[in-house]
């Protein structure tokens, strides 16, 4: 499965870094997208316009301070799921994914990941 990391990271303390590091673990190939530049397991972490296909999940490590312009995004390379993780909730997002017909899921991927749920 494809996942897309949004607010992906290479700092170790990080959420999106621990997530990317499981997601990997668990044999799913992902796709990064940040602010900043860098790379995470030999992947880019490409800016927060890259639109790659074939995209399973996205999921969320940004707060909605920081999703603007992030409904457009969405639609663009429309997912099958979007994770909101703990922090990132936006209900007006949500509601809007929902009808453009992504289902949501307001979870932690680590959790997930670890109990089998993913």
């Amino acid at each position: 499965m494809k996942v897309l990391v949004y607010g992906a990271s290479t700092n170790p303390q990080r959420y999106a870094y621990l997530a990317a590091h499981l997601l990997h673990q668990k044999g799913h190939e992902i796709v990064l997208v940040g602010i900043k530049k860098g790379e995470l397991l030999g992947a880019t972490i490409h800016p927060n316009d890259w639109v790659e296909e074939n995209i399973d999940t996205v999921t969320l490590y940004v707060g909605p301070q920081n999703q603007e312009g992030l409904l457009e995004y969405l639609k663009k390379i429309h997912p099958r799921r979007v994770i909101f993780n703990p922090g990132t909730e936006n209900e007006i997002l949500k509601r809007n994914l929902e009808e453009d017909g992504i289902e949501t899921d307001e979870s932690c991927t680590l959790v997930l990941l670890q109990t089998g749920q993913f």
